[in-house]
């Protein structure tokens, strides 16, 4: 049996790697050269703890707020395009507190399956990760947000993550070699963090390995298709048969599905990050700014990583470098001895988080193509949910019993 997983982010690596497991052939494409996609650069935590979808009633406030000034960790780029309006008001429809509420269950149960999913690869040799359990703080400098962060723990006491509510001395405790202008902190026990370019990197090379074969380079074109099948994928550069296709394409799945004539509200959401190397400054444990919207990780050894902005943009618009500028201006206003020269552009990564209008990813089989499997749309929890994924994917394929239930990503759920 043959299994054709399009895109070789996490969400398809991860996918590869349990269809494998359970005998598939597999085969994964890929438009680019693999060394630089979204799953590179992010903040690289495992996150139980995110158990709110990006569609929330504040988000749309916020945002209007945001949208003229050109260092805010949001921006959604005024343009002429039908889809970006459709998905638009399919979010706005999206982000009710009703909705946030019905979302925070298949969330949790997602994340923590994923979050165990990674453990178990600890058990292979060649996968790296340098995965580290020692939870996410989410700093709070105002009373807006400590409220918000009160608010935020007893939801998730309430399904069973463990989080605790820190006031500023205990958090310097934790943090003893790095001054803090905060006024306190909720503390995600439960969360854990990997070096998401080890994972990415050493994943690859187990699969080809193991026998998963690797096209790289080459873009989708078309499908054939035969009684609700699809037979073959065809590139621009070979033919593949199939008898399973895998949709894991990020934020160009909307363009992919569409050549199949399956609408799948999605956009890209641009996300910047910076790595210090050999950081001179030492953080113990991973933080999110809460007023600055911007995640802090330190990982592999001394490398400590800022990423943050959700820019909605065209997929060939050049960087916007004032969003890198509020991400270092963030940090110094918590962390003021953390003095980070704007660094050369080279230096700045950026990446392309696929959003799906309601917040929530799209994992399911599709009802048109009943050997298509669609695993897209995670946004800013693509590394946390990527195991996961790739295990319900497999799950799907083999017709067995999933893990979790996946009712509330049915990919068809705003048709």
């Amino acid at each position: 049996m043959q299994a054709i997983v399009i895109g070789a982010g996490i969400i398809g690596l991860s996918s590869a790697l349990y269809l494998k497991q359970s005998g598939w052939e597999v085969t994964v494409i890929e438009k680019e050269d693999q060394l630089n996609n979204c799953s590179y650069g992010n903040a690289g935590y495992i996150c139980p703890s995110h158990f709110i979808p990006l569609a929330t009633p504040g988000i749309i406030r916020q945002g209007m707020k945001w949208m003229t000034n050109p260092h805010s960790p949001f921006y959604v780029q005024p343009r002429l395009s039908w889809s970006l309006v459709d998905w638009g008001i399919k979010f706005i429809r999206s982000a009710t507190a009703e909705k946030v509420e019905a979302a925070a269950i298949p969330l949790r149960d997602i994340a923590l399956l994923s979050q165990r999913s990674y453990e178990s690869w600890k058990a292979i040799p060649e996968l790296e990760m340098a995965y580290e359990k020692k939870g996410i703080l989410e700093y709070f400098k105002t009373p807006e947000k400590e409220q918000h962060a009160i608010h935020t723990c007893e939801e998730a006491v309430k399904l069973g993550i463990d989080a605790v509510m820190l006031s500023a001395v205990e958090v310097k405790a934790m943090e003893p070699q790095t001054r803090l202008e905060i006024n306190g902190a909720l503390y995600f026990r439960t969360d854990a963090h990997v070096y998401p370019n080890r994972v990415m990197q050493s994943l690859q090379k187990y699969l080809g390995d193991i026998g998963v074969v690797f096209k790289t380079g080459e873009k989708v074109k078309s499908f054939e298709k035969t009684k609700g099948r699809i037979q073959k994928v065809l590139t621009d550069k070979g033919v593949y048969s199939a008898d399973t296709v895998v949709l894991s394409t990020g934020s160009w799945s909307r363009e992919l599905a569409s050549k199949l004539s399956l609408k799948l509200p999605l956009v890209g959401g641009r996300g910047y990050s910076v790595t210090l190397e050999d950081s001179p400054y030492k953080l113990n444990h991973p933080a999110i700014l809460m007023e600055g919207r911007v995640a802090i990780t330190p990982m592999d050894g001394n490398k400590i990583r800022f990423g943050g902005t959700m820019e909605i943009t065209g997929l060939d618009e050049p960087p916007r470098m004032k969003r890198v500028a509020g991400i270092l201006d963030a940090v110094k206003a918590y962390l003021p001895e953390f003095q980070i020269p704007f660094p050369a552009e080279n230096d700045i990564w950026y990446g392309y988080r696929p959003c799906s209008a309601d917040g929530l990813p799209y994992i399911g089989r599709s009802t048109e193509f009943n050997n298509l499997i669609i695993a897209t749309g995670h946004a800013m929890v693509g590394m946390s949910l990527g195991a996961g994924t790739g295990k319900l994917v497999s799950e799907i394929a083999n017709e067995e019993q999933l893990s979790v239930d996946i009712t509330a990503f049915d990919p068809q759920r705003f048709n």
